[in-house]
Order: structure tokens, then sequence, then C-alpha cells
């Protein structure tokens, strides 16, 4: 089964997205489009409006290049996803921990320090 289509049947909406440094919780919402394609699509908390909180997300694309990187190079890095997913980046550079939260909620990676996730041997 391709990284996607785990995604799309093991996170359901309302899951909180594991993240190294957050206070409160980031949320998948749902499926939706980013940059032309389907993404899923996540809450980020609003320190200026509780109640209303920002949307972002990560397409099905991005996950499966972040995914080819942390099989291939056992790792996912920081500098990885700056250089190779660039609009991703560039929507929120929280991204890369909601990529690497996904994959620690599919134990097929672990956070191991401040831009690594390395890739769990046990899958």
């Amino acid at each position: 089964m391709s990284i996607v289509n785990r995604i799309r049947t093991e996170i359901a909406a309302g899951t909180t997205i594991p993240k190294p440094k957050a206070t409160k919780p980031f949320k998948v919402k749902g499926w939706g489009r980013r940059r032309g394609e389907p993404a899923l699509v996540y809450q980020i908390p609003s320190h200026t409006n509780p109640d209303k909180p920002g949307e972002k997300g990560v397409a099905e694309s991005e996950f499966t290049a972040a995914y080819a990187e942390l099989v291939r190079a056992g790792e996912l890095t920081r500098k990885w996803f700056d250089k190779h997913l660039k609009a991703c980046n560039k929507e929120g550079s929280c991204s890369f921990t909601t990529i690497g939260g996904v994959f620690e909620l599919l134990k097929v990676a672990k956070y191991a320090r401040t831009g690594v996730y390395t890739r769990n041997v046990e899958e």
C-alpha cells in the first residue's frame, strides 16, 4: 500500500499530529487541495484568535517524495525538505514537522532531533 493510501485510511479527521515543540494541538481537518492536487489539510493554532485556527496542507506528491527520501536515506531532514519541497515549505515551515508527525503516527519514522526524523526499522 502506498504511503498516501495509508495516510488516507489510517489518519482520521480530528487526529492530533505529534509535533516536537508545539504547545497547542495541530489537528487533521481532512482532505482538500493544495498546489493543484489532493492534500491532507490540517489546522494550526491561532495565537491571536484561539477559536479560529488557521489551515495548511501537504499535497500527496509531497508525502510521496518525503517518504521516498526517508526510505532512501534512512532519514528525513529539514535540509532536504527545504531544498526539495520548496512550495510546501513556503506555505509554512511547520509542514516539515507535519510530514514527520504523520509518519510517526504511521510508525514509519520517529523524531530524532531538531530537523531530523529517522526511519523506523520496525516497519
